[in-house]
């Protein structure tokens, strides 16, 4: 886990040199990015689209701030709003897209995970994780995922969502409640 005096570095460098710094930003946050993102979005590829963009937007955000600005950025938070209203434009465009995609579930055009045992096993644990996530609300599942798989503190959350920091600690306490629930109820109906 970094410092609080190293995002300030990274920060200042940002400000001094866009070009040299951006690398570090990427090394910094892509990592935790992809996780988190990987959970909000309905695929791999998908998700490395989504965090691609996100770093792409940051950048060419980055290089129409004044060095100031770039010094008082709060990084983790700002590169998640970004990701997160990148995540939310591709979920309209996928609700838009559901006749196309049916069609081609239908056709047997769809793609498929390799067929690996590991790929498999893989693929469907990150099933039933993903049917998991997604019962749970939108709010619920943001906050969960920022808190427990990205790591991230309540205020930076309740900061990237725009929602207070008591309902964001609602939100994820309500999210995992849910879990717990509905894991739970798969446990009884597999006896």
């Amino acid at each position: 886990m970094t410092t609080r005096a190293a995002p300030r570095r990274l920060n200042a460098r940002l400000a001094r040199d866009l070009d040299d710094a951006f690398p570090t930003l990427v090394e910094e946050f892509a990592d935790g990015l992809y996780s988190g993102v990987r959970r909000l979005a309905p695929g791999r590829a998908d998700a490395e689209d989504l965090v691609q963009e996100t770093f792409l937007r940051a950048y060419r955000a980055l290089g129409s701030y004044g060095p100031e600005r770039i010094r008082s950025l709060k990084l983790s938070p700002w590169l998640w709003t970004i990701a997160l209203n990148l995540c939310r434009s591709a979920a309209r465009r996928r609700a838009r897209r559901v006749t196309e995609v049916a069609l081609e579930a239908a056709s047997g055009t769809a793609t498929s995970p390799d067929d690996t045992a590991a790929d498999a096993v893989t693929a469907s644990m990150e099933a039933v994780w993903r049917r998991r996530l997604d019962a749970l609300s939108t709010a619920q599942r943001t906050a969960v995922v920022l808190r427990h798989v990205v790591d991230l503190p309540y205020a930076d959350i309740a900061e990237v969502t725009g929602r207070p920091v008591g309902t964001t600690k609602a939100d994820v306490h309500r999210g995992i409640e849910q879990l717990r629930r509905l894991m739970a109820d798969e446990h009884t109906d597999q006896e």
